[in-house]
């Protein structure tokens, strides 16, 4: 099974080739197999076949065909969860740190997907598909790193209730972060657009175009020397956003392989082993009943260390 993919090249200066420039803004494109794609004459450039080795001009248009991996059965499995509310419409969990939302390619187990199917089969429960299979019942997500608060759909109309709560803010969700460094203010709002980075594709960044609008709140919590506790409130759901508006304010989040100061970490008390960012704080109406549900996620033990 193939994807089509089709890239035009803006008006860059640098000597770039096009085996490496396709990994770069190609999701799962590994430079193996884009090489072997353009040997394959899969790769075209302005209707030409070209080489790996090819210079990339301005403007020029590339016409990508890359394979695409077999999707994996995604199975039940055994692994505890942390269940912090339950109801016949809904689950809260408390994700741990390290444990990624849903399956996808090189993650088809492990994840918290996995972990709740297990989980409604055992109480012969159902969740939601609306989402698709491999998402089933997911209503946001978390990075893999980062630890807290997620709802779970058990149904559909429990999804399509949260669907409604996300479009209109009927879902508030507040994260404490450690950072290094002293935010500028005490308190404020970023407000920004948030994109693709242009030059690495596993990062997202503050753009000044052809991004998504971003707003987060942030208070400092309290001062540890040459790190802050801060709370971050988000308006919007933007992939990595508090970890990019953090570092937009020259406090990156403490142990960020992404977006951090490894050089800053390593001078900490203990090196971190993971993102020091935690969804502490969930509110929402419920999405069948109406009824209020505010819940909290106390912070796990490696963000509690550097606390002390």
């Amino acid at each position: 099974m193939e994807k089509n993919y089709k890239l035009i090249v803006p008006n860059i200066k640098d000597r770039q080739r096009i085996d490496k420039y396709i990994t770069v803004f190609v999701e799962n494109a590994t430079r193996t197999k884009v090489q072997k794609s353009i040997n394959m004459g899969n790769v075209l450039v302005n209707g030409n076949f070209v080489k790996s080795n090819y210079i990339l001009k301005p403007y020029d248009e590339i016409d990508i065909e890359l394979p695409v991996p077999d999707k994996q059965e995604i199975v039940p499995e055994n692994i505890p969860l942390d269940i912090v509310f339950e109801d016949e419409y809904l689950l809260v969990v408390n994700k741990p740190a390290g444990m990624v939302t849903h399956p996808a390619y090189k993650n088809y187990s492990g994840t918290l997907v996995n972990a709740v199917m297990f989980y409604s089969l055992k109480k012969k429960d159902s969740l939601s598909s609306l989402n698709g299979f491999e998402r089933a019942g997911i209503v946001h997500r978390l990075d893999k790193d980062t630890s807290g608060l997620m709802v779970v759909a058990k149904n559909d109309a429990a999804m399509a209730g949260f669907v409604r709560l996300f479009k209109t803010g009927g879902i508030s969700k507040e994260y404490l972060t450690l950072v290094h460094g002293v935010p500028p203010k005490p308190s404020g709002t970023v407000r920004s657009l948030i994109g693709r980075h242009p030059g690495h594709r596993k990062r997202m960044a503050v753009v000044a175009r052809n991004g998504k609008e971003a707003v987060t709140h942030y208070a400092v919590e309290r001062r540890l020397g040459d790190m802050t506790l801060v709370r971050c409130r988000i308006e919007t759901g933007r992939t990595h956003q508090i970890r990019v508006h953090m570092q937009s304010l020259g406090c990156p989040v403490i142990g960020d392989a992404l977006y951090g100061k490894s050089a800053a970490d390593k001078c900490l008390p203990h090196l971190p082993a993971r993102q020091m960012l935690h969804a502490a704080h969930l509110t929402f109406t419920h999405p069948v009943t109406g009824a209020p549900m505010d819940f909290v996620a106390p912070l796990p033990e490696d963000f509690l260390s550097f606390l002390v």
